[in-house]
Order: structure tokens, then C-alpha cells, then sequence
């Protein structure tokens, strides 16, 4: 039984939700969002909550529920607040700008790394060793920060790199004089 899956996504003032055709679209202040629906799940929209149920009493559709209530809730919690992840950049010469729809990075490599922005994705680089990936997909937001830490993952000697705000990069020690 899903903790999860069995409370109602709360629609609050200012979106509209409407399933259709297989899909569950929502629409707020920030945009518009989509998502294919599951076939062994139900989904209701009644009271200004949507109800995710297993549509039958099988395993997988049980795996599934509280997974696509999660889901959901991202599509709504996307079209409202949006979401935002923070990337540091350790490193001497290490930098960042974003010039447009590009990302540059500067990581020690012989030449810079131009990341082309994807659509839908809102980037800003506050100083020259922080980026801020923002986007109501929670999923694609997720996704370009990874590719972005991709190109220089922190190393566990001195910590330079890219990492997460707030991630926590276990340090080895040097040689024993």
C-alpha cells in the first residue's frame, strides 16, 4: 500500500489540469506540462485534486502508483514554482559564463566548452564559479545539470570540479611523511 499514492494532488488557484486522450495536461502562471498516462493506473479529477489509484490489483500496477502520484505532483509543483539546481565550480581557472543560449566553461582543458542551452532551460552564472540551471521540467532541469557536471566531475584529492550545492565530496588523504 503507497503512503504516497494515496493523497490527492491539490490543484491550487491559478492551474488547470485536464485529462484527454491518454494525457494529463497542466497549466499555470509559469507554462504548460504533459504526461503520457500509465494504463494499469486511474487517475480522477474531482474537487480540485487529482486522485491517482491502481487501476487494477496487480504488482506492477501497484509499483507504479505512488511513483506517477510523483509525478504529477512534479507537474504541478513545475507550473507553479518551477525548479532550480546550483552547480560550484572549485578550481583555479575554473569559470563560468553564460553568453545567451550557450553555457562557457573554462575547466582546464586546452580549449573552452561551449553547452548550448536547451530549450526550455533558463541558466544565469551570478559569479564566475556558480551556475543556476532553473526550468519547470523537473526531469530536464535535472538532466543539464548532470551534463554540465559531466564535463568535470570533482575529484577526491583536492576537490576541484563541478558539484552539486550541498554535495558532499569525500576527501582522500595524501601521502604519510
Amino acid at each position: 500500500m503507497s503512503r504516497i499514492g494515496k493523497k490527492p494532488v491539490t490543484i491550487p488557484s491559478g492551474v488547470t489540469a485536464t485529462i484527454e486522450g491518454g494525457q494529463l495536461s497542466v497549466k499555470g502562471p509559469k507554462g504548460t506540462l504533459a504526461m503520457a498516462l500509465r494504463d494499469e493506473i486511474s487517475y480522477t479529477l474531482e474537487d480540485g485534486a487529482i486522485s491517482v489509484k491502481p487501476g487494477n490489483a496487480t504488482k506492477a500496477a501497484r509499483a507504479f502508483w505512488g511513483m506517477q502520484r510523483t509525478l504529477v505532483q512534479n507537474l504541478v509543483t513545475g507550473v507553479t514554482e518551477g525548479f532550480s539546481k546550483k552547480l560550484l565550480i572549485t578550481g583555479v581557472g575554473y569559470r563560468a559564463n553564460a553568453q545567451g543560449k550557450n553555457l562557457k566553461l573554462q575547466l582546464g582543458y586546452s580549449h573552452d566548452v561551449d553547452f548550448p542551452v536547451p530549450e526550455g532551460i533558463e541558466i544565469k552564472t551570478p559569479d564566475n564559479t556558480t551556475v543556476e540551471i532553473s526550468g519547470i521540467d523537473k526531469q530536464k532541469v535535472g538532466q543539464v545539470a548532470a551534463e554540465i557536471r559531466r564535463w568535470r566531475k570533482p575529484e577526491p584529492y583536492k576537490g576541484k570540479g563541478i558539484k552539486y550545492d550541498g554535495e558532499f565530496i569525500f576527501r582522500k588523504e595524501g601521502k604519510k611523511k
